[in-house]
């Protein structure tokens, strides 16, 4: 039909070819093909012209219209993939303590792009889902997606910073047998750092435990206890002097950060934009000791 409708428009094989970036006789058997699925001739072919049948200008008009109709339905995907809605889906923690604070950035640079942010730690269904990109913790194991590291980081403790100046005191690694240490549902951090710091005498699994780790790094800026944080969740704390680093010891975490989505979407304006804005933020993070 695409055939059919260059060579009526144009009146001339060879025209609808040269459009097309098809042979001529392409063209004629494509044409030919529908004449005799249709069952009526569309064309009359004379020596120096080409002229339509009565049943062919009753069909050109309908799949001119046809065509222009997928055209622009085309064109308005095209045009809604480089504005409208983004959805993304990220950890509870990292949306709100990494995520959510840089946004307006991205909103700045593009305004037309409305960024949905939904948390989850469970795997992401993208078959099933309208998600169009995920950041995820892991070991980078997700087959069949594009996987891409976007940062790295380190453990170590924190607390607020009134806890330094009270009793008993936090001087050394060995002092935190008088303090509360505060916990996310793992666990295990606590044990590897007393570990690597050989303090074998301390319980790691003492004190009291939260399912996400803002919430236990909320509970140090309370004055709770000890976090052992991840480095990126509280370098904006850190920063701001709401936390301190009782200790210069750190351990580089097991895991990373990675953006995730199915290889066809890093085609896609938008998530190529908010994909090249979160690797440019990372960096920024990097350079500034974050």
């Amino acid at each position: 039909m695409r055939a059919f409708e260059a060579a009526a428009r144009h009146l001339s094989f060879t025209r609808a070819a040269e459009e097309l970036n098809v042979t001529q006789a392409a063209i004629s058997h494509q044409v030919k093909a529908l004449e005799e699925d249709l069952g009526v001739p569309l064309f009359r072919r004379l020596n120096r012209a080409l002229l339509l049948t009565g049943a062919g200008q009753a069909l050109h008009p309908a799949i001119g219209e046809a065509m222009a109709i997928l055209s622009n339905a085309v064109d308005r995907l095209h045009k809604d993939d480089r504005t409208g809605e983004l959805a993304v889906t990220t950890m509870d923690s990292f949306a709100a303590t990494w995520l959510v604070p840089k946004l307006g950035r991205f909103r700045k640079a593009w305004p037309d792009i409305d960024v949905r942010v939904s948390t989850s730690d469970d795997p992401v269904d993208f078959n099933r889902t309208n998600i169009d990109l995920a950041i995820r913790y892991g070991a980078g194991n997700w087959p069949g997606l594009s996987v891409e590291r976007l940062m790295t980081e380190e453990v170590y403790p924190v607390c607020a910073p009134e806890l330094l100046q009270a009793d008993p005191p936090l001087i050394c690694p060995s002092d935190l047998k008088h303090h509360t240490l505060l916990h996310d549902d793992t666990r295990l951090d606590w044990r590897m750092w007393l570990m690597a710091v050989g303090q074998h005498t301390i319980d790691p699994d003492k004190g009291p435990g939260y399912q996400h780790s803002n919430l236990v790094i909320q509970a140090a800026m309370q004055g709770d206890g000890i976090a052992l944080a991840r480095s990126v969740l509280v370098a904006e704390a850190l920063a701001s002097g709401r936390l301190v680093k009782p200790f210069d010891v750190a351990l580089a975490a097991e895991y990373a950060y990675y953006i995730v989505c199915p290889p066809a979407n890093l085609n896609r304006p938008k998530v190529k934009a908010f994909r090249e804005w979160l690797i440019e933020e990372a960096r920024a993070d990097d350079l500034a000791g974050a």
